[in-house]
């Protein structure tokens, strides 16, 4: 009898097995399907953390930009204030400055202030001269004329000084250019 309890019981049910197997493949099926609903869900996770990091990217980048370039419609909009005092200023001859030197100097401290409010908010002067080579990138060629003594694309003559506001464009200076062939 000491031999017949040495040895382990052992059930013997047959149908038991297939069963387990069954329960079984429904695991891993249950799993399978999981992992495939964790990785689709990381995937969305990581596109969300990507549109969020790209959204706070464009938006420090708007930010940037406005702060930058906020103020572009009113500097543009002061240019023709600043053209009016250059012109009054440039119309005055000696006769005009002796009898109306308290005009002149008013005029002149104004434009003065005007440009050091400019500049101070980020918009520069573009103040070509005659000599210079056109610009196509910050200047506007009004006409062209052949004139001796000058090279094709020199400006021979600036009707109105340009502006930029930091690296943009404001407005080109406004230029005659030279037509004149290189054979002359």
């Amino acid at each position: 009898m000491a031999e017949a309890k040495a040895q382990p019981e052992v059930s013997e049910e047959p149908q038991d097995v297939p069963e387990a197997e069954g329960e079984f493949s429904a695991l891993e099926a249950e799993l399978a399907t999981a992992l495939s609903e964790r990785e689709e869900m990381r995937d969305r996770m990581m596109r969300a953390l990507a549109d969020a990091e790209n959204s706070r990217k464009r938006a420090e980048k708007d930010r940037r930009d406005a702060q930058l370039y906020g103020g572009a419609r009113i500097a543009r909009d002061m240019l023709p204030v600043y053209d009016n005092l250059a012109r009054a200023l440039n119309a005055a001859n000696e006769e005009t400055r002796a009898a109306a030197a308290g005009l002149v100097e008013g005029v002149e401290l104004t434009l003065r202030e005007l440009t050091n409010i400019l500049g101070k908010h980020g918009v520069e002067r573009i103040c070509p001269e005659i000599g210079d080579m056109f610009d196509p990138h910050t200047h506007q060629a009004m006409f062209e004329a052949p004139v001796p003594g000058t090279k094709a694309g020199e400006i021979i003559q600036v009707m109105a000084e340009g502006f930029m506001l930091h690296d943009q464009l404001l407005r080109p200076a406004q230029v005659g250019v030279s037509s004149t062939p290189a054979s002359h």
